[in-house]
């Protein structure tokens, strides 16, 4: 269980949001040279970190499995072909998404969140990963921003935000969410978790080293095991009875067990699973919200399985749709 020292959020947790929005922040100042002069790719940093924190980008994953834009097409919000005045154009691997796009989407949710912590209802699709990406399509169309300075600024403003708000709620009350209702604790988690993703993302597109760690993911984790059941894929689960042991290396476990199709999720793992997972944190946070493929993570040591059924393993990210 996390540790609680005092006010409405664990302990390391308003920290980790704060010093991951900074970070965020810090990535997308990035795309913009001296006095706001447009970086050119090659000049926008070094190689990121991969999942684990070595190799090139390119192994995380390859390009937009959407095709993203045309060459040459103009991205919202940009003074050029593809947004290159401001550095916004460039695109996000394994996304649609411009670099702009998603530093407006980060900026847009993180302020949604601090609405929810302040105790407001904000409908936002039905709480399915289709109707969230529809959602965040629609609130795109109406936000015009997309010069990675401003949007900087907006991210941690928000972000302070939601932790200004969220201290004023009670520890036990019950805030309503797109992905259902959740106590302050499993909120500001969200919002972590949601930030780690996209934050991962920009660094990835700008070739700078990456934010997520292992504490980070240790502190996601409330919302991971609360949200996986509204997440999982009905095709992809459909006539499945299994049972899943699964534990961050030199961190928590939890467990999933899968009955028909049904899905539970608990703290603890069950007593006789068919498949035990071992993964490095980082793999685990970038395997859930489908940064990367499970195979890559296998062959080089990062997540393992065995077992009475060993072979669910690699099978296990695949249960499961991001929203």
């Amino acid at each position: 269980m996390t540790a609680r020292t005092s006010g409405v959020l664990p302990a390391g947790l308003a920290e980790a949001i704060r010093g991951t929005a900074e970070d965020i922040a810090a990535v997308l100042r990035t795309a913009a040279g001296p006095e706001g002069e447009p970086r050119r790719r090659s000049e926008a940093g070094g190689g990121a970190r991969s999942e684990a924190g070595g190799g090139s980008p390119g192994e995380a994953g390859g390009g937009s499995p959407g095709g993203g834009r045309a060459a040459g097409e103009t991205a919202p919000g940009g003074a050029g072909p593809g947004g290159a005045g401001h550095g916004g154009g460039l695109p996000v691997p394994r996304s649609t998404w411009t670099v702009g796009e998603a530093a407006a989407h980060l900026a847009q949710a993180n302020a949604l969140m601090a609405e929810l912590a302040a105790g407001h209802e904000r409908p936002y699709g039905d709480g399915t990963p289709g109707s969230l990406a529809e959602a965040n399509e629609r609130a795109l169309a109406g936000f015009a921003e997309r010069a990675p300075g401003p949007l900087a600024e907006m991210i941690t403003a928000q972000a302070a935000a939601f932790l200004d708000a969220v201290e004023e709620r009670d520890p036990d009350e019950p805030l309503a969410t797109p992905l259902g209702g959740m106590n302050p604790a499993v909120l500001g988690s969200y919002l972590l978790t949601h930030m780690l993703g996209h934050g991962y993302d920009l660094a990835r597109a700008l070739r700078r080293p990456h934010m997520v760690d292992a504490h980070r993911v240790e502190l996601g984790m409330p919302f991971m095991i609360q949200v996986m059941p509204r997440v999982t894929d009905p095709d992809a689960v459909a006539g499945l009875t299994a049972a899943f042991a699964v534990r961050l290396r030199g961190g928590s476990g939890f467990g999933v067990t899968i009955t028909d199709g049904l899905v539970r999720v608990a703290p603890e793992p069950p007593a006789r699973p068919d498949c035990r997972i071992l993964t490095e944190p980082v793999t685990f946070l970038l395997l859930a919200l489908g940064r990367i493929d499970p195979w890559p993570a296998i062959a080089r040591g990062r997540a393992l399985g065995w077992g009475r059924k060993p072979w669910l393993a690699p099978r296990f990210p695949t249960l499961f749709r991001a929203p």
